[in-house]
């Protein structure tokens, strides 16, 4: 705990600032050799401060290539007196994003590393293999410093398989949430090693997919170390991770004991592993595994895994088909009602899908988009009300006209069959498309299905009875228990990420469909109770009712949606620029000039809620999107524009700023290439973090540049962006640009804008900001920072 405090105590450590590239180094380095006096005579520590430049192209948010300048790593290595061929890489970062102390991304991680090199380094025993710890300094600059290390470092090649310690929350238990690729070695490891486990292949899917807005190094290590490993990361309270509020006190030692249980017995255990040394022969195959309420994990390859599911899905299809079957005669009746009953059981899903989106989409037009984003229970008294009364009333309407005089038993019986023929079909769909989440499936098809071959003669018996509901509830049992964990685990992970999640993206209808998707789920094994039961009239009206009267609430405004408590803050993200623009013509003269505070709310809401506090935030200050430069001409500190709409970001006019050390930006030579292309050198000395934007006019095209592999890579939108960070004391940026550009072009062949961002020391607030800062309400977390912006044409 006490490294923890001491380096959340250095305050914000931004890529550039001496907190960062000084004083967390200095502070890491005196740990580290107060560990290595210490250690035993079985082991032998390295250390070594690594400051790579690189560039490199990723296809995250959209797609953009990254610079960067002499960023610091800090590098140990514990291996045995004798040295060590192989090594386990063991990874964390230091850096933290401005204006926060980062606490939990990722000085937590840090600590925990620098506990167990110490708890390792005392340990008379001798490892088999080195453990490199890498104190990276540079990853909230979008993974800089583990592409320096993993590119650049002689000690990367002898790694074999790593464990990245990363947050997307504050605390809690640290949720293994990717791994591999392939190596399912790895996961096995995991398995037998870690003291407490909790381990989703579900979340690696849902992360793998990109549809969290977040990465890792493990992309790195992965993409361009082309090594195996294992990504962790505390998901609890993700509200107030990047914020003021990502605190050590907020971190619970419980946590912090938790995960240093956990890494060290998988590092020690992968330090002594045979496997780590011929990893290569281990690595093919992929692995579904999970935990079962973080008492142990059950893992098994992929392979077995579709063996199973397609044994599993084969059994169901043939109960459903001697079901229909008996007898022969009535074989097409049978098949007709099953058919009935299947898309009666799809049609009210769709149903309650369509009309629970609607009550979504009429919350977001009103301006009560996220009131469930303090207070959770009214997501659900809203949208999980909504979505079983409607699930109940399309079957209580199908049983009172279509199913008219039908016996109840046989429609129960029916319509537990249509749930497992949608489950079955389910399995057989997600595992023939590789999808190792298809163990869910196999969950809700092999489990009702014994229920049912277990109590079929209850079934058959006159009403629900009460010992049939004791003994389908226990049959059902295990596949319910593990879906709530399941749902509780990804309602943790994403309601938070809707505060985060741009103004693009309507949060209700997002959380609104999870919720139906939970419900239908939850629901398809009790659709034939509804026709079990004599009525569900009083359930219908219960839940209508409580809908009603959220909905009410909802839209009175009582449910604000963010809050400012002490003990848990929930706040709204806003970021706020002072920005100074020139737009420069071909001559080089400045046609366009102008300064103010270009404010982004990071959510749907926008500012709607800011305005009654600071009343000259309004509407009628929306930014104007310059047509004819990259990126609408604004200083974007990542390509993160198609997050936003312009009717959601605001300028408010302000005085010019000047910085003390402004920007110099040169271009150092034209020269015509062959092919019809011509070559523009530059040079640009500036502040650590800065943005680089070009947009080819018309008929040009950027073929080759200097950066990343040499090919450009666009952005969505079709602009290019560069992401630029150094360290300290690096040298001026030397980068070239070559276009085919058409014989006459009158009118330049590029359009280039750098923006230069001052994140900290004297030049990062302007009076003007600081005091807009301090106007804004309590329940905000406000990020400023200043920046200029120019544009040219060449």
């Amino acid at each position: 705990r006490g490294y923890l405090d001491n380096i959340t105590a250095i305050g914000p450590r931004t890529v550039g600032s001496p907190e960062n590239e000084v004083i967390a180094v200095n502070y890491l380095l005196e740990q580290i050799r107060g560990i290595e006096r210490e250690s035993t005579d079985a082991h032998k520590i390295s250390v070594d401060i690594q400051r790579p430049t690189g560039s490199f192209s990723i296809d995250f948010l959209g797609g953009f290539t990254s610079y960067y300048a002499n960023i610091t790593n800090v590098v140990v290595k514990l291996e045995p007196r004798n040295g060590a061929e192989h090594a386990v890489l063991s990874n964390c970062h230091f850096d933290s994003v401005p204006n926060t102390p980062g606490a939990s991304d990722d000085a937590v991680s840090c600590a925990v590393m620098l506990e167990i090199l110490n708890t390792l380094s005392k340990s008379s025993e001798s490892l088999q293999h080195a453990v490199i710890f890498l104190f990276n300094g540079a990853e909230e600059n979008i993974l800089q410093a583990s592409h320096g290390f993993i590119t650049q470092h002689e000690w990367a090649k002898s790694i074999r398989a790593f464990i990245n310690l990363e947050a997307a929350g504050v605390g809690g238990k640290e949720l293994v949430f990717q791994t591999g690729p392939e190596n399912p070695w790895l996961v096995q490891a995991y398995v037998v090693a870690a003291k407490h486990p909790f381990a989703s292949v579900v979340a690696q899917e849902i992360f793998q997919s990109g549809i969290i807005p977040a990465d890792t190094d493990f992309r790195i290590y992965r993409d361009f170390g082309n090594v195996p490993g294992i990504d962790l990361a505390f998901i609890e309270n993700g509200y107030i991770y990047h914020t003021e509020y990502d605190t050590s006190d907020r971190i619970l030692t419980d946590s912090i004991q938790r995960a240093g249980d956990n890494i060290l017995a998988v590092l020690k255990y992968l330090a002594t592993s045979e496997k780590l040394a011929k990893s290569f022969e281990y690595r093919h195959g992929n692995v579904v595994f999970f935990d079962i309420l973080g008492l142990f994990v059950l893992a098994y390859p992929a392979r077995v895994g579709t063996i199973m599911n397609y044994i599993t899905a084969a059994i169901a299809f043939f109960y459903l088909s001697k079901k229909v079957l008996q007898p022969k005669p009535r074989a097409v009746n049978n098949l007709k009602k099953l058919l009935t009953a299947f898309s009666l059981t799809l049609t009210s899903w769709v149903c309650t899908l369509v009309a629970v989106l609607m009550v979504a989409v009429f919350v977001s037009i009103i301006g009560r988009a996220l009131s469930w984003y303090t207070h959770f229970y009214v997501s659900v008294s809203l949208y999980g009300t909504a979505a079983a009364a409607k699930l109940i009333l399309v079957h209580m309407l199908a049983k009172k006209f279509f199913y008219k005089n039908v016996n109840e038993q046989y429609l129960g019986d029916v319509f537990f069959d249509a749930s497992l023929m949608i489950w079955s079909i389910a399995l057989a769909v997600m595992t023939q498309m590789g999808l190792c989440s298809a163990f869910i499936c196999t969950l809700w098809v092999a489990f009702p299905l014994l229920t049912k071959l277990m109590i079929h003669k209850e079934f058959s018996q006159k009403g629900a009875t009460t010992k049939f509901i004791v003994m389908y509830m226990l049959g059902m049992f295990v596949p319910y228990l593990y879906m709530l964990y399941l749902s509780w685990t990804v309602f943790e992970m994403f309601t938070p990420v809707m505060g985060r999640s741009g103004s693009e993206i309507p949060p209700d209808m997002v959380l609104a469909g999870f919720i139906v998707i939970f419900t239908m789920i939850l629901s398809s094994y009790f659709i034939n109770f509804i026709y079990l039961v004599k009525s569900t009239k009083t359930t219908l009206v219960t839940l209508t009712t409580v809908f009603v009267v959220t909905l009410i609430l909802v839209c009175s405004g009582i449910f604000f949606p963010y809050s400012s408590d002490a003990a848990n803050p929930k706040p709204k993200r806003v970021f706020l620029q002072h920005t100074s623009r020139r737009f420069h013509d071909l001559d080089g003269n400045v046609v366009k000039s102008d300064s103010g505070i270009w404010i982004n709310g990071f959510d749907y809401n926008g500012i709607s809620h800011i305005t009654p506090h600071i009343p000259e935030i309004n509407d009628t200050i929306r930014t104007p999107c310059e047509e004819q430069a990259p990126f609408c001409g604004l200083p974007w500190i990542l390509p993160v524009h198609f997050m936003f709409r312009f009717v959601k970001n605001w300028y408010l006019p302000a005085p010019e700023i000047l910085p003390r050390s402004p920007i110099q930006f040169k271009l150092l030579s034209k020269k015509l290439m062959p092919w019809n292309s011509v070559r523009l050198s530059f040079e640009v000395s500036g502040p650590s973090h800065m943005s680089l934007y070009v947009r080819p006019r018309a008929g040009s095209a950027l073929s080759r540049w200097s950066l990343g592999d040499g090919m450009p890579v666009a952005s969505l939108g079709g602009d290019y962006f560069v992401f630029y960070s150094r360290g300290l004391q690096a040298a001026p940026w030397h980068f070239w640009v070559e276009l085919t550009a058409p014989e006459k072009h009158s009118d330049g062949i590029v359009s280039l804008a750098i923006a230069a961002h001052y994140f900290f020391g004297e030049d990062q607030k302007s009076p003007q900001l600081y005091a807009l800062l301090e106007r804004f309400p309590n329940w905000t977390f406000s990020s400023g920072w200043s920046c200029t912006y120019d544009l040219f044409v060449y």
